[in-house]
C-alpha cells in the first residue's frame, strides 16, 4: 500500500519541500532502478554522487527526490524533495517504515567478525530450528527463508533489500533470524533502524584494509554494533584483544553479555577437547554447568562458532540441553573444512572458505591437528582487494607442509600480479611451495601430489561456485573439481 511522502518519513529529522503528501509507491536507491511514482535516494556513495542521477530519476517518474542538498532541475516544479542530513541513514530509516518495521516481528540475531560469520548462523539456525521455531538467514552463503535459499550479491545487502527481506521473513512467519553483519554494512548504515535482540562477535583479523585502512578503524565500524546505536543482549568472543576491548565496553554500559572463549574466565568456555577428522568432541563449562557433546565439524575455530552459538541460543532464551542435543545433530556447513567425499587414494580433501591470513592458518592448523602425513594447501587472493594482506597470506601457507599458490578470483588483475604479490611472504623457502596459476591445474596437482595419510585443503572460495576473472563470472567449484579431480585418478 502506498504512503504518503510525510508517512515514509515519519521520526525522521528532515525538510521536506513541496507536497508531502504526495503517495510514494516505491523506494530506489539507483535511478535505473525508478519506477513511477517512486522516492529515489540521492546517496552520496564511495565513487558517485546520486545526486548525479536526480534527472535521470525524474524522466523515469520519481515524485520525490531525497537529497543532503537542494537539487536545482529545470523540470523539477512539481517534484517533492526531502533534505536529510545522512542519506544512507535516511533510507535505512525509511526503508524500514516502508515495510513496516519487520525486524520487530521476530528475534534478529547479528554476527560480526572476520571469520565465522557464516558457519554460527548456520549454528543457530540448527538450534532454532530443533527448538521448532521457523528461521531465516542472510550471509555470505544466500538468504534462507524457511528451507528456500536465495543467492546474494553482498554478505549483507543494501538498507532497502534487507528490509524487503525482513518483510517476506515476516510474512512467512519467521520467528529466529541470524544474518551476517559486515564491517562495510556497519559503516554505510545497511543496518540502521533495524532492531536486534542479539548481537554477537566473532573475532577480528586482518581483512578490508583497503576499505578501512587501519585495524583502529576496522574494529571501531565493527564495535559500533556493541554500542548505544544497535541495543541488544551482547554475546562476545574473548580470544583477542578486541574481544576483550569490546567486553569491557559492553560491561560499562551496563549490557547483558555472555562471553565465550578457550579464556576460561569466559561465560562458556571448554575444558576438554578432542580432535578428530569428521567431528570434535567437546566438554564445555557453560556458567559453571558441564556439558560433553559430539558434533560432526571440525578443528578448533569450529570450537569457537560453536561456543559463540551456544551463547547466542542462550541469549535468547533456549535451555541449555536442547541446545546441546541441537548442535550434536548439526549440518555440515558449505564451504567450511567441508570434507569432500569420492574415491581417494587414503588421504583426505577440505575446501574452506579461508580468504584471510588468520582463517588460512587456523585451517591449516585444524587440519594438521587431526593428520597424520603431510598437509598441502592450495590457495590464493582475491583481486581489486586489499594488497597488504597478500604477503602475510603466503607466510601464512607456510604452515602447512606444501603450498600451490594459484588464482582465486583475480577479477579485473592479473593473475601472475597478484601471485607475485604473494611470493615476498614466502621467501626462504622455496622448497615449499610451487606456483599454478590455473586453479584447475593447482587442485589436480596437488591431488597428484598428496599420499596416505595426508591431507589437502583446498582455501579461499569456498562454498562459491564461480570465478571471477575479467568481466566475466565462470562456473568454478572447488568442491565439484576436487571431486572430479579425485574420481580421475582413482574412480
Amino acid at each position: 500500500m502506498p504512503l504518503t511522502c510525510e508517512n515514509l518519513f515519519s521520526g525522521i529529522d528532515c525538510s521536506i519541500i513541496g507536497n508531502g503528501k504526495v503517495e510514494v509507491s516505491g523506494i530506489a536507491y539507483r535511478s535505473d532502478q525508478v519506477q513511477p511514482g517512486d522516492a529515489f535516494f540521492c546517496v552520496v556513495g564511495l565513487v558517485t554522487d546520486g545526486h548525479s542521477f536526480a534527472q535521470d530519476a525524474l524522466d523515469r517518474g520519481a515524485k520525490v527526490l531525497v537529497v543532503e542538498r537542494k537539487v536545482y532541475l529545470a523540470d523539477a516544479t512539481d517534484v517533492t524533495e526531502v533534505v536529510v542530513k545522512d542519506s544512507r541513514k535516511a533510507l535505512a530509516l525509511c526503508s524500514a517504515n516502508f515495510f513496516d518495521n519487520p525486524s520487530c516481528s521476530f528475534d534478529l540475531v547479528g554476527i560480526t567478525g572476520t571469520n565465522g560469520k557464516t558457519t554460527t548462523t548456520y549454528l543457530v539456525e540448527n538450534v532454532a530450528r530443533y527448538a521448532r521455531k521457523k528461521t531465516g538467514v542472510i550471509g555470505t552463503v544466500g538468504v534462507r527463508i524457511g528451507d528456500v535459499l536465495e543467492g546474494v550479491s553482498r554478505t549483507t545487502p543494501e538498507s532497502f533489500d534487507l528490509q524487503e527481506i525482513f518483510s517476506r521473513m515476516a510474512a512467512a512467519q519467521c520467528e529466529v533470524v541470524a544474518m551476517e553483519v559486515s564491517s562495510h554494512a556497519l559503516d554505510l548504515e545497511r543496518t540502521w533502524g533495524t532492531k536486534f535482540a542479539v548481537s554477537a562477535f566473532t573475532n577480528l583479523t586482518q581483512d578490508h584494509l583497503d576499505y578501512h585502512k587501519t585495524f583502529e578503524a576496522y574494529f571501531e565500524a565493527k564495535a559500533r554494533f556493541f554500542s548505544a546505536d544497535y541495543p541488544a543482549k551482547r554475546v562476545i568472543s574473548i580470544d583477542d584483544a578486541w574481544g576483550k576491548e569490546l567486553l569491557r565496553r559492553c560491561t560499562e554500559a551496563g549490557d547483558n553479555v555472555v562471553s565465550t572463549g578457550f579464556d576460561k574466565s569466559a561465560t562458556i568456555h571448554p575444558v576438554e577437547v578432542e580432535y578428530g577428522p569428521a567431528s570434535t568432541t567437546v566438554t564445555l563449562e557453560v556458567a559453571g554447568e558441564s556439558f560433553t557433546l559430539t558434533y560432526p565439524l571440525v578443528g578448533k575455530f569450529n570450537v569457537e562458532n560453536l561456543m559463540c552459538a551456544f551463547g547466542i541460543c542462550k541469549q535468547l532464551g533456549i535451555e541449555d540441553a536442547l541446545i546441546v542435543e541441537a548442535l550434536k545433530q548439526v549440518p555440515p556447513v558449505p564451504g567450511r573444512l567441508q570434507r569432500v567425499s569420492a574415491a581417494d587414494g587414503g588421504f583426505s580433501v577440505y575446501v574452506d572458505y579461508a580468504h584471510t591470513p588468520d582463517a588460512l592458518e587456523k585451517a591449516i592448523a585444524s587440519v594438521k591437528e587431526v593428520t597424520s602425513g603431510n598437509t598441502l594447501v592450495v590457495f590464493g587472493c582475491g583481486g581489486n582487494r586489499d594488497t597488504s594482506k597478500r604477503s602475510i597470506m603466503g607466510r601464512a601457507a607456510l604452515n602447512a607442509d606444501f603450498a600451490i599458490v594459484t588464482s582465486d578470483n583475480p577479477r579485473n588483475e592479473d593473475p601472475q600480479a597478484i601471485i607475485n604479490d604473494i611470493l615476498p611472504g614466502m621467501k626462504g623457502a622455496p622448497d615449499r611451495f610451487e606456483v599454478e596459476a590455473d586453479r584447475r591445474s593447482a587442485i589436480a596437482r596437488s591431488i597428484a601430489l598428496a599420499k596416505p595419510g595426508d591431507s589437502v585443503i583446498i582455501a579461499g572460495k569456498g562454498h562459491e561456485n564461480y570465478q571471477i576473472v575479467g568481466d566475466k563470472t565462470l562456473s568454478f567449484d572447488d568442491v565439484v573439481v576436487a571431486t572430479e579431480e579425485l574420481n580421475r585418478v582413482f574412480g
